[in-house]
């Protein structure tokens, strides 16, 4: 696990170590082998920065000081839990959800044997966490604004709809209700008030011409997903043929959406069995007959979008169920 311990007693570090947390940081006094520090401010930025997972053996105080200079967004901040340096108390204190922190701090707990101290409204009501579902299903949240209305609604016992083709309902939600969440890679919305969680399935194959730009790729790929009705969030990855390993737009576009981009030869592309369209152009400047198509196969997609031509840029789509 990506995680560092903060220590500020001898006990601390004992009980980091126990944990068996590799990045301590202790107070010089008891740091030995560790990460020394004399002012928790030295080390804060670097922790921040570097771990997902920080954990804090010393006074919730000393902690909420700390790192209140650093919270930005429960989508990004790192989960941060608190304990004593006998780990009786095992606090979650920011990113329960999203961020891991209660799961973190039940963990914890039950290596220490100490009692997991857990304050967000949902857990302790025992209703659904629809922000830790998401997570858990490798979702993006569109709108963090909707998940606080929907687990008010939840804790008012208010009924809360769920419609997807690719999930089960969870436990505590229904089919209908004045608002509900939508899981799928479609720009719908069911409900009167929906919140869309977007899996992410969808592989892009590009095909371009040489020396293509960014934006001339990127305006091509937003048409192809606006006419056929998906959101943007659901592409994982873009994919083309090897000769377009260094095609300067292509890695810009994969780097802006924050997706892998991959390329296949042209006798790994060949060798996919299916239904694909055909350019003679293209398979004698390629030696593939459709590089776009075929480059979703090549990431186990079914192709749900077929070859799109604009501007010297060739787009198809495909849906990766192995991905969910």
């Amino acid at each position: 696990m990506d995680i560092c311990a903060v220590c500020f007693t001898r006990a601390g570090v004992e009980l980091a170590e126990k944990l068996n947390i590799e990045k301590i940081y202790a107070f010089h006094k008891y740091a030995g082998k560790h990460i020394s520090f004399t002012g928790i401010s030295e080390i804060m930025p670097v922790c921040w920065r570097q771990y997902r997972n920080i954990l804090f053996i010393g006074a919730c105080g000393i902690a909420v000081r700390a790192i209140a200079p650093f919270i930005v967004d429960k989508q990004i901040d790192p989960a941060v839990v608190v304990c004593d340096d006998r780990g009786q108390n095992v606090i979650s204190l920011v990113a329960g959800h999203i961020g891991g922190a209660n799961r973190l701090a039940l963990l914890i707990a039950e290596k220490t044997g100490g009692r997991a101290v857990i304050t967000t409204a949902t857990d302790v009501n025992e209703k659904f966490a629809v922000d830790t579902w998401a997570k858990e299903n490798n979702l993006y949240i569109t709108d963090m604004n909707m998940v606080k209305t929907i687990s008010a609604a939840l804790l008012d016992n208010e009924t809360v709809g769920f419609y997807s083709k690719l999930y089960e309902t969870p436990e505590g939600l229904f089919d209908n209700g004045r608002i509900g969440i939508y899981a799928g890679y479609n720009n719908l919305k069911p409900f009167d008030k929906t919140l869309v969680l977007v899996p992410k399935c969808i592989v892009a194959g590009i095909g371009c011409k040489k020396g293509i730009d960014k934006d001339t790729v990127r305006s091509v790929l937003m048409k192809v997903l606006d006419e056929n009705n998906i959101n943007i969030h659901s592409i994982y990855k873009i994919a083309s043929i090897d000769i377009k390993k260094d095609e300067k737009g292509l890695i810009e576009l994969a780097e802006e959406l924050g997706v892998d981009f991959v390329t296949y030869s042209a006798e790994e592309l060949n060798s996919l069995k299916g239904d694909f369209s055909r350019s003679v152009f293209v398979e004698d400047t390629t030696g593939v007959d459709c590089v776009c198509e075929r480059a979703c196969a090549a990431n186990f997609g079914k192709v749900i979008v077929k070859k799109y031509s604009e501007n010297g840029v060739t787009i198809a789509l495909g849906e990766n169920v192995n991905e969910l």
